[in-house]
């Protein structure tokens, strides 16, 4: 079991939220709450609040994306055999339809093979409800230590 997925088991997920935003503190720019991690699994929800809006009152684009690398890196961390890491290489992204409420995102790797090194793509959703609001496949590189 990854470091990671034993901090999130151990502290629970308010906590571990936390921590997140003081090791890396972009993140904590959203407010977010890591609901749920699991190899091949994350899912991560922040507000609707005044500081990820943008000039027309939903959901900033840029807000989405943070959210996304979030859900994506902790997934990643958690699925990665031990003895490697990994580092986003690109994301490409599609807006589907207005963020106008509180937002969640899914990274959702249980198809992906977490043994093979090099270049893998995430694929991760965002909804606003039941509405899905932004698509994008984060090109995660893994190597050895």
């Amino acid at each position: 079991m990854s470091q990671m997925l034993q901090m999130f088991n151990q502290a629970g997920a308010a906590q571990f939220s936390a921590m997140i935003g003081q090791v890396a503190p972009y993140f904590a720019s959203i407010a977010p709450q890591v609901v749920e991690l699991r190899a091949g699994y994350a899912e991560v929800t922040f507000p609707k609040r005044r500081e990820v809006l943008n000039h027309i009152g939903t959901v900033h684009a840029i807000a989405l994306c943070n959210a996304a690398e979030l859900a994506a890196g902790t997934m990643t961390d958690a699925s990665i055999p031990a003895g490697c890491r990994w580092i986003p290489r690109g994301m490409t992204v599609e807006y589907l339809a207005k963020a106008d409420g509180d937002v969640r995102v899914v990274a959702n790797g249980e198809g992906l093979d977490w043994s093979e090194l090099g270049d893998l793509k995430v694929p991760v959703m965002a909804y606003v409800g039941d509405k899905a609001v932004f698509r994008a496949d984060i090109t995660m590189y893994v190597s050895p230590q």
